[in-house]
C-alpha cells in the first residue's frame, strides 16, 4: 500500500453518500473501519479541511487521503476493574462482564480483559500470541462469565490439554425464545464459518459444510415463560458461537442475540420487553483440574443483576409468580 496522498474528486453519482463510504469505496484494500479511524486520525481531508466520517459530499468536493497502514497492535495496561472468583501460583478466574472482550482483535485494542490483567500487574503465560497473554480459552464479547487465565506457561500448557482432553466441565444460563417441548436434550451438529455472512457460524448435518467440527451441546429447562425458555447448557466442545449457533439451529436463538435471528425487542403476551442490550447467555459454572495437584476446582459465577432484572420483568409482564426465578436458579445466584 503507498502512503502517498491521494486526491479523489466526489462523482455526480457519489454525491450525498457518506464520507467513509465514498474513501473506502475508492480503495478496496482498506475496511471501512480502518478508513474511519484514519479520518479520526485527521488522514482525511474534505476540501482542505477536517471533516466527520458522516459527512455528506458533493459532487465536485475533493478529498486528500493519505492511506497509513494500522499500527501493529500491542497489549497494553490498563486499569480496569476485575472481578476474581479465585487465583492461587498457577491461575485465576476471572468473572468477566459482557461487553469486554477477551484480548486484542482488529479495531479493538483497548478495554480488553488482557489490557486489564496487564493493567492489575499480572504474571501471565507467554508461550502464546502475544496479544493473548494469559488466554487459555475465551467467552463471546456480550457474554458473561467465567474465563480461566495462566499465570505461567506450565500452567497454560496443562490446562490447554485439560480442555482438549474434555477434563473441564462448562455450565451456561440462557434464555432462548420459544418454548421448547421437551424437559432436556442434546444438539448434535458440526458447526462451520457462514460460506456467506462471514461473522457468523453455522450448523447443519455432517456432510453438508465443508470444514465444519463437531460440535455438542447438552441442555436442560429450568423454566418456561409464556415465550421463552430458561435453559442450563453444557457444552462439552468449545466451538466459536457454539451455544449461540446450536439454538439458531433449532429456532429458538439467544434472547438479545441479533446475529442468529433473535428479536430486537422480546414479544411477550401483548406486550413486548426493551432491548437486552446483550445476549442472555453466562458461563455460570466451570469444574477444571488444578494445573500441578490435579485437584478438581469447581467455581460459580453469580448471575449478573441486569439479566436477573431481566427476568424479574418478564415475570412480571407475563404475571408470573417472581419466586419462581429463585427457584428456578437455585445454585446460580
Amino acid at each position: 500500500m503507498s502512503d502517498a496522498p491521494q486526491i479523489i474528486q466526489v462523482s455526480p453519482e457519489e454525491a450525498g453518500l457518506r464520507l467513509d463510504r465514498v474513501v473506502s469505496a475508492r480503495n478496496s484494500e482498506l475496511s471501512r473501519t480502518r478508513v474511519q479511524e484514519l479520518i479520526q486520525a485527521g488522514f482525511v481531508l474534505l476540501n482542505g479541511k477536517h471533516a466527520k466520517d458522516s459527512h455528506k459530499v458533493h459532487a465536485g468536493d475533493v478529498v486528500e487521503f493519505t492511506p497509513q497502514p494500522r499500527p501493529a497492535l500491542q497489549a497494553e495496561p490498563e486499569n480496569i476493574p476485575l472481578d476474581v472468583l479465585y487465583e492461587d501460583d498457577d491461575l485465576l478466574a476471572v468473572n468477566k462482564p459482557a461487553g469486554m472482550t477477551v484480548h486484542a482483535g482488529a479495531g479493538n485494542s483497548r478495554g480488553t480483559l488482557v489490557n486489564a490483567l496487564l493493567g492489575r500487574g499480572q504474571a501471565l503465560s507467554q508461550g502464546g500470541d502475544t496479544l493473548r497473554p494469559g488466554i487459555v480459552h475465551r467467552i463471546d464479547k456480550e457474554t458473561s462469565g467465567i474465563v480461566l487465565v495462566a499465570k505461567n506457561d506450565f500452567a497454560h500448557a496443562k490446562l490447554s490439554e485439560a480442555f482438549r482432553a474434555r477434563h473441564v466441565q462448562k455450565t451456561y444460563l440462557a434464555l432462548v425464545q420459544g418454548l421448547l417441548k421437551e424437559d432436556r436434550g442434546r444438539i448434535d451438529l458440526p458447526i462451520a464459518r457462514d460460506p456467506v455472512r462471514r461473522n457468523r457460524m453455522t450448523a447443519r448435518r455432517a456432510g453438508s459444510l465443508p470444514g465444519a467440527r463437531e460440535a455438542l451441546t447438552g441442555w436442560r429447562v429450568l423454566a418456561r415463560f409464556d415465550s421463552v425458555t430458561l435453559v442450563e447448557v453444557r457444552i462439552h466442545t468449545g466451538r466459536t458461537h457454539q451455544i449461540r449457533v446450536h439454538f439458531a439451529a433449532l429456532r429458538h436463538p439467544v434472547v438479545g442475540d441479533t446475529l442468529y435471528g433473535a428479536s430486537r425487542q422480546l414479544p411477550v403476551g401483548r406486550a413486548s420487553l426493551p432491548s437486552l442490550g446483550r445476549n442472555f447467555l453466562h458461563a455460570a459454572k466451570i469444574g477444571f483440574p488444578q494445573p500441578r495437584t490435579g485437584q478438581l476446582i469447581h467455581l460459580t459465577a453469580p448471575l449478573p443483576p441486569d439479566l436477573r432484572a431481566y427476568l424479574q420483568r418478564l415475570a412480571a409482564a407475563t404475571g408470573g409468580d417472581a419466586s419462581r426465578i429463585d427457584a428456578a436458579l437455585q445454585g446460580f445466584l
